[in-house]
């Protein structure tokens, strides 16, 4: 995952799953202790924060079949 820029601004990515539809867009940023996730249809909306421990026990889940995608 891409980290904050040397201006301190976040580096905004999409998941590699978003795809060709344009209506399902999230974006991430990795920033100093945190992950930052938001909607790039309404980025002016802001964005949600994770703390690291919580974020990974997201990511594993979707990853074990936990939660349905």
């Amino acid at each position: 995952m891409p980290s904050t820029s040397s201006s301190g601004t976040p580096t905004w990515f999409k998941s590699s799953h978003s795809g060709g539809n344009t209506t399902e867009c999230v974006e991430a940023a990795r920033l100093s202790e945190a992950t930052a996730i938001r909607d790039s249809k309404a980025v002016e909306e802001g964005s949600l924060l994770f703390r690291p421990t919580s974020w990974a026990s997201f990511v594993s889940a979707l990853q074990d079949g936990h939660l349905e995608a």
